[in-house]
Parts: structure tokens; C-alpha cells; sequence
């Protein structure tokens, strides 16, 4: 059921399934995507926990208030938790999805109960990335994609050091060679971290759903 609120100051739309009397589990999608980037890994999932898809700030049909710091990205999830009064949830983040779930899990180590981040970037400057090209591609905020970028390519560097005050068990998954993302950089900088690779590059619950699958489910019920 697709459903609405406020959070942090901003509308946020958010897909909701499972029961709400289960475990409390967010998926957090990547840049330019929405709720429906998880369509099968959400109905998998539900039959455990009761999921949260929202749709991030400037993405989907949630409001596109202009900034997009990836810590208020984080701030906007906790405050969907407020909103539906949920204290503690595990947490799933696909590429930008997985930066904003683990900013919410360094500036809230309370709130998760366990941290998956999907192939997404450690918080370190990043080097030889093309500039960005805008088309006519819809859905999204444009200033988003800016927004973010500079962020990625010259992260602030008490990001890095803050990855340090994760205290939810986190699985780190990495697309493998093909991936753009140095995986492991990450994982070794989150206290006791697992890092699993599957050969899938960066959209790995896309193009092999039935091994992330099994990966998510394997560290869950550990």
C-alpha cells in the first residue's frame, strides 16, 4: 500500500507491506530510482518484517525541497520511524540508499537494529568521475543529482570517521569487479563488518535477486 506523511519537515511517500506487528525494516533505494526499485525483494521480505519503502527526498513523490544533504536524507527516515511510531528498524540501502542508511545508523545507533548497505561509496573523495550530463530524464530532482554529487565526489571528512560509531551488526555487499564502488574500504571501516561479493556489478538485487536474497536472509536470521 502506498501511503504518505511527514517527516522531517517534508512529505514523504512510502510503500508499506507486511505486518505491522512484525520487525520494522527499511529499504532505502538509490539515486534517480524509487519505492518500486525493491518490487520483489519487498514482498520477499514481508513475509518477516513489516517494510518501509519510502521514496527519498527529490526522488518519486516525495517532496523535492531543494537540499538534499545526505544527512537530512537520514534525518527524513528517522522521522518517518517517528511518524509511525517505530523505534528501532533494520536497515537496507542500495548505493545512495546505503550512504543515507548508514549516516542514520552512525547518528542514531539506537534506532538500528541491523545495517545491510548495498554497494554504495565510503564516505572518501572520489576521483575521475565524468561531470554530470542533465537529459530528460524524469522522476527525479535534477538539483538532486548536483547536490548529491558534490557530496560524493568531496564528502566531508567527519563522515569517514564517523562510520566508526555503527554499533548494528552490518552486512556490507559488493558487486564484485564490475561494481564502481570499493566495497570493502567501506566495510573495513564499520566495526565488525561482514563483507559479502556477488559478481553482479552495482545493481546486484537487480541483476541476481535470488543471490541477495539469500545473502539478506542468511545474515537476518544469524
Amino acid at each position: 500500500m502506498i501511503r504518505e506523511t511527514v517527516a522531517n519537515g517534508i512529505k514523504l511517500t512510502y510503500r508499506e507491506e507486511g505486518d505491522p506487528a512484525a520487525p520494522a525494516l527499511v529499504l532505502l533505494h538509490g539515486r534517480t530510482a524509487d519505492h518500486n526499485d525493491w518490487n520483489g525483494i519487498t514482498q520477499h521480505l514481508a513475509r518477516r518484517h513489516h517494510v518501509l519503502v519510502p521514496d527519498l527526498r527529490g526522488h518519486g513523490a516525495s517532496d523535492r525541497p531543494g537540499t538534499y544533504a545526505i544527512p537530512d536524507m537520514a534525518e527524513d527516515v528517522a522521522g518517518l520511524l517517528d511518524a509511525l511510531g517505530i523505534d528501532r528498524a533494520v536497515v537496507v540501502g542500495h548505493s545512495l540508499g546505503g550512504m543515507v542508511a548508514y549516516h542514520l545508523a552512525m547518528n542514531h545507533p539506537g534506532r538500528v537494529t541491523r545495517l545491510v548497505i548495498e554497494d554504495s561509496a565510503a564516505p572518501e573523495p572520489m576521483h575521475g568521475r565524468a561531470p554530470l550530463v542533465e537529459d530528460d530524464s524524469t522522476g527525479f530532482d535534477w538539483r538532486m543529482m548536483h547536490d548529491t554529487e558534490r557530496q560524493f565526489v568531496d564528502p566531508d571528512p567527519a563522515w569517514l570517521a564517523g562510520l566508526a560509531r555503527i554499533t548494528a551488526p552490518t552486512l556490507v555487499i559488493s558487486g564484485g569487479a564490475a561494481s564502481p564502488f570499493r566495497a570493502d574500504s567501506l566495510a573495513a571501516r564499520i566495526p565488525g563488518a561482514a563483507l559479502v561479493t556477488i559478481e553482479a556489478g552495482h545493481l546486484v538485487h537487480v541483476t541476481n535477486p535470488k543471490a541477495f536474497k539469500t545473502a539478506l536472509d542468511t545474515f537476518l536470521s544469524a
